[in-house]
């Protein structure tokens, strides 16, 4: 069967990857995971200068997930330079770098950065809910997003994936935007901005007070924006948002992704992907179908 996916002119070798900040580089997984059976390995979001993110508590565990507020820390592009690629490209796999920043200008040094780098895809990070300065505007407002996609794609020699945020009141008004402002792909979606109280300690649980909620309670509202978004308009779509099965990844794709990657779940169970990508294998031979591309918006 094939399991091959095309992404603006990038050949996966299959649709399952990993979420931006669920699995580093790579390196710390690696012993899990055989890297090259993934379509891709998406990293860890990198700026132009390393950042420390937000103080301590930033993780909690909620009933269906868990919220955080890393804030982003990584150590910058030099060394991301360095030290991640070189590991990556061991590997026979795809590179999707994350790229985020607190200003234009900030995304569109490390996108030029990276422009003579050998990695495959950028996703641009316009939807963190855990930056007060940044994502979340750009994210929000669909003039921006167009604003900033179209200023991305100017220093860009990879195909650009923008990734969207769910905090908003209609998800495909920001896809519409992207999609305009020249985007390649698109991926969806980033973390729901929530908060947990300790009544006990009457505190919050994290210092920055809110946080991204991710993991299996957010999966319905990442299908439903999936299938809205797929219909509004004509990009690839990667889906993500609480997908910790194959059944999900699988349900995913029906509702109109062309690949998907896992993030959460990757804490709880280290070696989740590679299960995630047999269980896929499995469904279409079950159901007799030669090509997973089959599947993609089947509901639309």
């Amino acid at each position: 069967m094939n399991m091959r996916v095309n992404l603006a002119g990038v050949e996966f070798k299959n649709p399952v990857m990993t979420a931006s900040g669920t699995f580093g580089s790579g390196e710390e997984f690696s012993e899990f995971v055989d890297l090259n059976r993934l379509g891709a390995v998406v990293t860890k979001g990198v700026a132009n200068v390393p950042w420390e993110g937000n103080p301590v508590p930033r993780v909690s565990e909620v009933c269906g997930g868990m919220l955080n507020a890393i804030g982003l820390q990584n150590p910058g592009i030099d060394l991301f330079v360095e030290r991640d690629i070189p590991f990556l490209k061991q590997y026979d796999t795809k590179i999707i770098v994350n790229v985020c920043g607190k200003s234009a200008k900030d995304y569109c040094e490390v996108v030029e950065r990276l422009s003579g780098e050998p990695v495959d895809m950028l996703e641009i990070n316009i939807s963190c809910p855990n930056v007060k300065e940044g994502g979340i505007a750009f994210g929000q407002n669909p003039k921006s997003v167009e604003a900033i996609t179209k200023e991305v794609k100017k220093y860009a020699a990879q195909p650009v994936i923008m990734k969207l945020s769910p905090n908003v009141t209609d998800i495909t008004e920001m896809a519409r935007a992207a999609e305009a402002g020249g985007a390649d792909v698109l991926s969806l979606i980033n973390t729901l901005t929530g908060m947990k109280i300790d009544i006990w300690k009457r505190q919050f649980a994290l210092a920055n007070k809110t946080g991204g909620l991710s993991g299996p309670a957010i999966h319905p509202i990442a299908v439903r924006m999936v299938y809205q978004t797929a219909q509004a308009v004509s990009l690839p779509i990667i889906g993500m948002g609480g997908i910790m099965t194959a059944e999900d990844a699988i349900e995913m794709m029906l509702a109109g992704a062309s690949a998907v990657s896992v993030g959460t779940a990757n804490f709880r169970n280290p070696c989740v992907t590679e299960e995630i990508l047999d269980g896929m294998q499995n469904y279409l031979e079950q159901q007799g179908i030669s090509d997973v591309f089959e599947l993609t918006g089947a509901l639309l």
